[in-house]
Formats: C-alpha cells, sequence, structure tokens
C-alpha cells in the first residue's frame, strides 16, 4: 500500500515511474478519510491543494525522466507531509488549537514550509495540537482530543501529537512540529516514530507561532530515521528573517548515515539523574537493553552526571510561562482572530480572552505573568534564567566527555486519555527527561527501542550538543538498522492483520 511507504522508499519509487505523485497523494488522503475519524489528527486538510501540488510534481518528474535527470530532483518532490498547526501555510487556517484564532487563515508561509515546497513537497493540511503548544498530550486542543493510533484509548502526546499520530497511522509519509519542551520527541516516542528537536537556531522559526521564543524549535516526526535526516536537511538553513537562525551552512544529513557502519569510537554518556524512581519498569528495561545494543555496536558507554537535572522542571515552568505571557498578549481581540464584544476596550479584552483561551493557556498566562510582575521579577524569572545557565553547563561539561548521551524520552508509556487531565504537575512531568534539551539549546532524538506489555512503544532519546545532528543521526540510524522495532506499525480496526 502506498499510504505506508517511508519517505525514502517513495521518492525512489516515484522517480523510477512506478506510481505518480497524484497516485501516491491520493492513496494517503483516502487512509486519512478512512482512520482520522478515529484517530482525528487533523484540524484541517487542504485536497484539492494537495493533489494540485501532486500534479504539478508530476509534471517535473516526466520532464526530468524524458532528460536522464529524475535523480536530481528535490529531495521531498511528491512526498505528501502534513504541518503543525502552530506553524503558518499561506492561506489555509492556523488556529494553534485554540478558539481565540478560529477562522484566522495566514497571509503568508512559514520558512521552514517555503523550504518543503521549494524541494517539492505536497502539504496536506494541518495537524491537531495543545492550544498554542501548551501540552503533554493534545487533550488541551480547543477542538477536540487527538488518539493514539496504538491504542484510541490513550494519549498521542503532545504538544504535537497530531503531527506524531499522523505519521504513526500512515496518515502522512512525514510531519513537521514544534519543540519548546520536548513537544516532537515525547509524541513521537508514545507513537512509536523517530522525533527530531534540532539545535536552536537551526531551522528558521519565521512563521512559527511563538509559545517561548528562547525555547522554540521546529522538528520533523519520520517513520525512520533516514527520513527524519532528509526532512531535516530540506527545513535546516539561515533565515534572516530569523535573528536567532544561525548563519551557518546545513550539512548533508542523510550522507552522515551508512548502512552496516558499527559505532566504534562513539563515546556514550548515561545520566544517572534520568533513571528515576517512578519510572515505568519497562521504560527503564527497554532503555538500558538499548544502550546495551549500542555498546555491543561498538560504542563505548560510560555514566555520566547532570546534576542539576531535578531543576529543569521548576525552571522551564518560570521561563517558558514568562515569555508565553509576552508572546500571547497580542491575542486581545484587536487585529486578528476571536473578538467578544465589551462595553469598554478593557472589557472586550477581557471577555475574548476569557472565552477565547483554553485552561492550561490561562494557568501558563498567569504564572508567567506572576513571575515578570515587580517585585517578582529578580526571585522567579532572573534566577530561573540564572539556574537555566548551570543546566546548560552540565551538558557542555557530559558533551566534552561523551559524544552521545543516551537516556528515556518519556517515563512512561502512553497513558489513558483523562488520566491527568486534573493533574497539571503529572502532566508536566511527562516531559521530564526532555525538558533540559531546550533549556541547553541542544539537539534531541527520539527513536523506537521497545514495548511494554501491553504493546504500547518506548522512546529512547539520544542527545547531541549543540549543532551536532549528524553525530545524532548516525549513532541513531545505527542503532535502528541493528534492531527491527521499527517494522512494528500500528493495527487499527478494520486494518488488514
Amino acid at each position: 500500500m502506498l499510504h505506508d511507504l517511508t519517505i525514502h522508499e517513495a521518492a525512489s519509487q516515484l522517480r523510477q515511474g512506478q506510481f505518480s505523485a497524484v497516485e501516491l497523494t491520493e492513496a494517503v488522503l483516502d487512509r486519512i478519510l478512512g482512520v482520522d475519524n478515529r484517530v482525528k489528527a487533523y484540524l484541517t486538510l487542504t485536497p484539492e491543494t494537495a493533489l494540485a501540488q501532486a500534479a504539478e510534481a508530476d509534471a517535473a518528474l516526466a520532464t526530468a525522466r524524458r532528460a536522464g535527470e529524475a535523480e536530481e530532483l528535490p529531495a521531498l518532490l511528491g512526498i505528501p507531509l502534513a504541518i503543525k498547526d502552530v506553524i503558518t501555510v499561506e492561506g489555509v487556517e492556523t488556529t494553534c488549537g485554540s478558539r481565540i484564532l478560529a477562522g484566522y487563515v495566514a497571509p503568508y508561509q512559514a520558512a521552514a514550509v517555503d523550504r518543503l515546497r521549494a524541494a517539492g513537497a505536497v502539504i496536506l493540511g494541518k495537524t491537531n495540537t495543545d492550544e498554542f503548544a501548551m501540552g503533554s498530550s493534545t487533550e488541551n486542543s480547543g477542538y477536540f482530543v487527538t488518539h493514539n493510533p496504538w491504542d484510541l484509548s490513550r494519549v498521542p502526546g503532545g504538544s504535537s501529537g497530531g503531527s506524531a499520530a499522523a505519521v504513526a497511522a500512515d496518515a502522512c509519509l512525514g510531519a513537521l512540529g514544534s519543540d519548546t519542551g520536548g513537544s516532537v520527541r515525547q509524541p513521537a516516542a508514545l507513537c512509536g516514530i523517530v522525533g527530531l528537536k534540532p539545535s536552536y537556531g537551526r531551522v528558521s522559526r519565521y512563521g512559527l507561532v511563538a509559545f517561548a521564543s528562547s525555547l522554540d524549535q521546529i522538528g520533523p516526526l519520520a517513520k525512520d530515521v533516514t527520513d527524519a535526516a532528509l526532512l531535516l536537511g530540506v527545513i535546516a538553513g539561515h533565515d534572516p528573517r530569523d535573528s536567532t537562525s544561525v548563519d551557518a551552512p546545513a550539512p548533508d544529513f542523510a550522507a552522515a548515515l551508512r548502512p552496516g557502519a558499527d559505532l566504534s569510537g562513539l563515546r556514550v554518556g548515561v545520566p544517572r539523574e534520568y533513571f528515576v524512581p517512578g519510572m515505568q519498569p519497562e521504560v527503564e528495561e527497554a532503555v538500558r537493553a538499548a544502550v546495551a545494543k549500542l555498546a555491543e555496536l561498538g560504542a563505548e558507554v560510560r555514566e555520566v552526571t547532570l546534576p542539576h537535572t531535578d531543576l529543569a522542571l521548576p525552571v522551564y515552568y518560570l521561563i517558558a510561562p514568562a515569555e508565553a505571557s509576552a508572546n500571547l498578549a497580542r491575542y486581545d481581540g484587536v487585529r486578528y482572530g476571536l473578538r467578544v464584544p465589551g462595553e469598554t476596550l478593557w472589557e472586550m479584552y477581557r471577555r475574548t480572552r476569557g472565552e477565547g483561551f483554553g485552561p492550561e493557556v490561562k494557568r501558563r498566562i498567569m504564572l508567567g505573568t506572576y513571575a515578570l510582575s515587580a517585585g517578582y521579577y529578580d526571585a522567579y524569572y532572573l534566577k530561573a534564567q540564572q539556574v537555566r545557565t548551570l543546566i546548560k553547563q552540565d551538558f557542555e561539561q557530559a558533551l566534552c566527555e561523551v559524544d552521545v548521551i543516551a537516556c528515556p524520552t518519556t517515563p512512561t508509556t502512553a497513558f489513558p486519555i483523562g488520566e491527568k487531565a486534573d493533574d497539571p504537575l503529572g502532566m508536566y512531568l511527562s516531559d521530564i527527561f526532555t525538558l533540559s534539551v531546550n533549556l541547553a539549546g541542544i539537539c534531541g532524538l527520539s527513536v523506537p527501542c521497545g514495548f511494554d506489555a501491553a504493546g504500547l512503544p518506548i522512546g529512547l532519546q539520544l542527545i547531541a550538543g549543540a549543532f551536532d545532528e549528524e553525530i545524532l543521526l548516525s549513532a541513531a540510524f545505527a542503532y535502528e538498522q541493528a534492531t527491527t522495532w521499527r517494522a512494528r506499525r500500528p493495527v487499527l480496526t478494520g486494518d488488514p492483520e
């Protein structure tokens, strides 16, 4: 079936003329129609635009084949992808999963989407997300809850849960998400796919609706490591429209993946602080087995320490809400999105924001506003930034001793929908192993490393230094090729076994 192909498999077969981009896109759209009433991964579909883009790809393929130049075509020509609904696509509704932006049609396009389109990608639509990317389960969407394809009664993770679920359900060949504290890696782990958070500054944030500007980064979600490398290779690079974009050439990440290569010479660190009481035993067992596999492949494994790990959660939940408080002040009913009339301007602000924002967004705005308020800024926000520097230094020290850090992506597998709805702290702890990577501005990746007794996926997180994505991807690829976890796919009701 065409919809279950990886990006690199589909790209190769498209160049050989085994099927057309329109046929591939139609197959994926049919798959969406068949499963998304249960998975609920998409907020908006753009089938007419997708088929038109696929027809353009077919024309380019035909011309290149006649000229004998098919292998020189852009990497993603004719490949159907999905975009998280916090990333703008020109002419398409962008709600950020929030009622306050219902009906808002983006007049401009994100740099990452521009790069996908320049590489020939077909855009299927926008995927569901926790409101303004604030959440770990996609239960905080203002529209509906997304379901995990491995077990429809469980969450897919968040906030990029729609993108992760779509990839896992074969409702796209790959997707973009955003990662502010684990929002690409955590849902990738819970949905049994690969999720990559690039180094801060590697991918332009232009067109990514801001949550916490010093933490946000766009990243790919894919069926395997090769696809993640291909997607990153397309979206990475300097963009003058983003002042935090690093002016450095993006390497050919896919070229770093060498089939059959061992890991001789690679130093892998295992942080003692990341194996904590309360972790699901099957997760720890699977991750330790994955580390043993890395050693079997030739890596030198040693213990490292990240002594300020226990402070990452409180630091994150001061910095991220503070930045969110500032960024979300623009949603006031004046310029765009929802407007709830009031007798005075201030009443309109209050009513619009009161009705437009959901409870989790309100919770974080209030927390962030308090942390920034007079008399508390030095005690909370400034202090959190100082401790953030210590966390960054922990990683710098550890990554002087090793090349890659290996640890769990999440403390548990996917939990039942509603289980943590009334327990914000319990929900926040879902990201306990991923937050530090964003605070340090380095890169991290989640790759499948096993399943629990209920058949739910477990993710191995690999972490590397800033702009060391090649090392990260090559280590993940070697592990992936030496195991069979990627071959297991969820079976949705009605699917052939």
